[in-house]
């Protein structure tokens, strides 16, 4: 990294399971969630002050819905949050029920439409992970539209290919998808196998240039992929466990990253875990993220 960085923590925010941020470009403030406690972050990074709201725990991942609304995965259900009245609308739930399966990480589509993964843990040896991901469209359709993961993290479309990419942190790999019209998932490719980064991919985004950044969950630090595959940049950090990121900023250009300090399966006792970081002078610009515009 040939840049000077500036790293900052967020005073206003401790999270146990820090995920999913979101700059909203409309709003021109950072979302993040603990998962683990079910609450969701609005933060305002100038004044470093933050609202919340609360769901019911452990959540996977949201979205910002084109009225203002929060669209939140729960452990198997997609709902949304009205904001003022704390009311739930059940939007989809996952086809099958299982104590070790829930929704996990999620991105709003350029449609509109909301992607969401799973995660299965403690499976015995050899047993082939239960869900998949899944497309909530914006008509309320909800069908699965590829495999499952054994932990799902990071789905993001291509800016160049239009692939979906999508990080497996129980395999320690990356994949891509090609995306049919319907958008169904087929053509399955490793794109990198981040077990000689001593780490799981974690939460994963883009930036204009095509780079995948991820978080190195077991690593301390977020990497930069290029188009091939291979370490173009990474930044260690003073965080135990980096678990998603996001740019963002009024220019694009700054990196926001979330930790864990407890998730039960990871902990973290530094001064700063469970903290988000904003990372200047990182030398990219990130992709708009869109709302979803779901309306049913």
């Amino acid at each position: 990294m040939t840049h000077t960085l500036e790293i900052k923590a967020f005073e206003c925010v401790s999270a146990d399971l820090g995920e999913c941020p979101i700059w909203d470009a409309r709003s021109q403030h950072l979302w993040m969630m603990d998962c683990r406690k079910g609450r969701i972050f609005e933060i305002d990074t100038c004044a470093d002050t933050c609202m919340s709201w609360s769901v019911p725990a452990p959540a996977g991942a949201f979205a910002i819905n084109e009225d203002g609304k929060l669209l939140v995965a729960l452990k198997e259900q997609l709902v949304l949050l009205e904001r003022t009245s704390g009311g739930l609308k059940t939007l989809a739930k996952l086809p099958e029920s299982h104590k070790h399966l829930r929704f996990n990480d999620g991105v709003a589509l350029d449609d509109g439409g909301f992607l969401v993964g799973t995660m299965h843990i403690h499976r015995k040896e050899h047993e082939p992970p239960k869900g998949g991901i899944f497309r909530l469209d914006c008509d309320g359709t909800f069908s699965k539209v590829g495999p499952a993961c054994g932990v799902a993290n990071g789905p993001n479309l291509g800016p160049f290919d239009q692939r979906l990419y999508i990080a497996d942190s129980a395999c320690r790999r990356i994949d891509s998808f090609a995306v049919s019209d319907r958008f169904e998932l087929t053509d399955q490719r490793l794109f990198v196998d981040t077990d000689t980064l001593g780490s799981a991919p974690d939460g994963c985004c883009f930036d204009s240039q095509g780079g995948l950044w991820s978080a190195l969950v077991r690593a301390g630090a977020v990497v930069r992929f290029d188009q091939r595959g291979d370490v173009s940049h990474r930044i260690d950090l003073p965080v135990s466990h980096p678990s998603s990121l996001c740019f963002g900023g009024p220019d694009g250009d700054d990196l926001f990253v979330t930790s864990i300090r407890n998730s039960e399966r990871i902990t973290g006792d530094g001064p700063l875990d469970g903290k988000v970081l904003q990372i200047k002078g990182v030398g990219f610009t990130g992709l708009p993220r869109p709302r979803c515009r779901i309306d049913i």
